[in-house]
């Protein structure tokens, strides 16, 4: 059966369309059924993250990409009109490269980020859940997974972080040996201190300071943390403490200055102290670069590591795109084999209808008199002639036509070899 995809992604559409094409989680079996049931596809998988809504089916036909836009504005309450304008769609071996790219991560917004390997997976079971995926679909998931596991497996693809956050936990990493037993000061309690949060925790850093103008703030993000909440004006109070500073606020003032540093490290007997400051406009006065003991990063600092890993996964990359090649044509020959095992079958079992009859022939005949001999002869006969008939129709035909080349497979496949002379 063909394989279509229709969706819409970070390249292709603007948030306030993504957000209106999203299925929440709890809604998607039902719309899985819906897809389903009204004959827009057969199997159906659906993948939708803050990045991408992507409808993946077995279909009948081609031209139901068109059905499932449709449904898809439908479902939504969307002009059909507007939604094609962000809408793409794949069709078959450009649907299989698409699913196993997505799944690979080289369809990403950051290119190799893991996240959306578990994200497919996790579509996957909801469709099986829903009894909305078959022999088709699951053919091509299971393959698209084996092609993403080995682009992470043999490529760096996933080795170097391309974002702020995994970045400034990776510099940290590098300074301090151990981070384990290390302290981290977190100031400001936004998305990208969450997620510096989240790599230090994953990472298992031995304590974690959370300073927010907010405490609430602070509060809620620190009891996820395990981790104590200060005010913005505690800060000095604290600052010995921290081996690790990581600051992204949006204050216009900075933060921390050169003096509040020099008396920190002056309690720390000297003790190194890292300060990244992601913030933009600063949160650590750049002065702060001066005091011994004291090693400031900004975001420009970060930006330069990046782009040098960005550069070094679109390498990989390169690398995962053929992998992902060989995994369209691994599919593609599983999909022939599996047409020929469909036409094997229908040949054995008209070969077994032919048996069947001659054999009831065979015994009717002996059941009114005939000798063994005679319906043993007749039972050959008879197989033989109903066995031979389509070939030797085709041969004829072929011979008529003098077909060279018909000629010569019919001879491979019936197993006909001409004795060539010394």
């Amino acid at each position: 059966m063909p394989l279509i995809t229709v969706g819409v992604n970070h390249k292709t559409a603007p948030v306030s369309i993504r957000e209106r094409v999203a299925f929440a989680p709890e809604k998607m079996i039902e719309a899985l059924s819906s897809l389903v049931s009204q004959n827009k596809a057969n199997e159906a998988v659906i993948v939708s993250t803050c990045n991408r809504t992507e409808i993946y089916c077995s279909v009948d036909e081609l031209s139901q990409s068109d059905d499932v836009i449709t449904w898809l504005g439908a479902y939504h309450g969307i002009a059909i009109p507007d939604l094609k304008k962000y809408c793409y769609t794949h069709s078959n071996d450009d649907s299989v490269r698409h699913v196993m790219r997505v799944a690979s991560g080289l369809d990403s917004l950051v290119l190799g980020e893991p996240q959306i390997l578990g994200q497919v997976k996790s579509a996957y079971a909801v469709s099986q859940e829903g009894a909305c995926i078959g022999p088709e679909l699951d053919s091509l998931f299971q393959r698209a997974f084996s092609v993403a596991k080995k682009v992470r497996t043999d490529t760096a693809i996933g080795e170097n972080p391309v974002s702020i956050a995994f970045a400034a936990v990776s510099l940290a990493q590098r300074i301090f040996t151990d981070i384990r037993q290390s302290c981290a000061l977190l100031i400001g309690a936004g998305q990208t201190i969450e997620l510096v949060a989240k790599h230090l925790k994953e990472n298992g850093i031995k304590r974690i300071i959370v300073a927010n103008r907010t405490l609430a703030r602070a509060e809620a993000l620190a009891h996820d943390l395990n981790a104590e909440a200060i005010m913005l004006g505690e800060i000095g109070d604290y600052l010995a403490q921290a081996d690790i500073v990581i600051s992204s606020t949006a204050s216009q003032l900075p933060i921390i200055g050169k003096g509040m540093v020099e008396r920190a490290t002056s309690k720390r007997r000297h003790s190194p102290m890292l300060l990244i400051d992601i913030a933009v406009p600063r949160d650590i006065e750049p002065e702060v670069d001066e005091v011994n003991d004291a090693y400031l990063y900004t975001v420009d600092d970060l930006h330069s590591v990046i782009e040098e890993n960005v550069r070094t996964r679109q390498d990989a990359a390169r690398a995962a795109e053929r992998m992902i090649e060989e995994g369209v044509e691994a599919y593609r020959r599983v999909v022939e084999s599996r047409k020929v095992s469909e036409l094997i079958v229908t040949y054995r079992q008209s070969a077994e209808s032919v048996k069947k009859t001659e054999l009831e022939k065979a015994l009717k005949g002996l059941e009114m008199g005939q000798s063994p001999e005679q319906a043993l002869n007749k039972l050959a006969h008879g197989l033989m002639n109903k066995l031979i008939h389509a070939p030797t129709r085709y041969l004829r035909d072929a011979g008529a036509e003098a077909d060279q080349n018909a000629l010569t497979i019919a001879s491979n496949v019936l197993g006909i070899y001409e004795e060539k002379d010394n």
